[in-house]
């Protein structure tokens, strides 16, 4: 290689890659493996499936770096070939019952993702478990990802003006979400927190 992986952008690893470089695919990997693991365990609800869908992704990009465009963002690319790998993966697998979530999802298998905070968390929860899919994933790709609306577009195969609009929804959506589970929680508060001489006394 020329310089070094972390140096490089995503695009000149591309690059790199495509003239036979194994080093700079390892770069990208080392770069994109827990993103693209964050991005499938939100959306498959289950680390193993996960961590399997991961690894499909990269050997997917490797046999097909080929056809990537270096002129064009490498992410967009990356991440469209892993919802490809989750749709494939759960065409081929037999329907079980879904798993219940666990408290936190694995983020150290394969790598550790950036740590978030615990609201956030909770709010990501909230989408995963209330949204439809493709909401949850444009919301994912842009807030989470920080990806732009044209890149987040190209990776749902969606114009720009379906992404706002998913977008759009899917925010209304989790600001009735939130507003309810406020409402819930402060009646909850009310009824436990009422005093006992507030209560109906039998008849004499």
């Amino acid at each position: 290689m020329d310089s070094e992986p972390l140096t490089l952008t995503d695009e000149e690893l591309a690059r790199q890659t495509q003239a036979g470089s194994l080093a700079a695919f390892e770069g990208l990997v080392h770069r994109y493996g827990p993103r693209i693991y964050g991005f499938i365990a939100q959306t498959s609800r289950n680390g193993n499936d996960a961590a399997d869908i991961t690894q499909d992704t990269f050997v997917r990009a490797f046999r097909g770096i080929s056809r990537y465009d270096p002129s064009r963002e490498f992410a967009p690319w990356l991440f469209t070939l892993a919802r490809h790998a989750t749709i494939d993966y759960f065409r081929r697998k037999p329907s079980v019952a879904e798993e219940p979530l666990p408290e936190k999802i694995d983020y150290n298998d394969p790598s550790e993702l950036v740590a978030r905070r615990e609201d956030s968390l909770q709010l990501w929860r909230l989408a995963r478990d209330h949204l439809p899919e493709i909401q949850f994933q444009a919301l994912w790709l842009h807030y989470a990802e920080d990806m732009r609306v044209a890149q987040v577009a190209r990776v749902l195969r969606k114009t720009r003006i379906h992404i706002k609009v998913l977008l759009y929804r899917a925010r209304r959506a989790l600001a009735q979400e939130l507003s309810a589970e406020h409402e819930n929680k402060k009646s909850r508060k009310t009824s436990t927190s009422r005093p006992r001489s507030e209560a109906v006394s039998p008849a004499a």
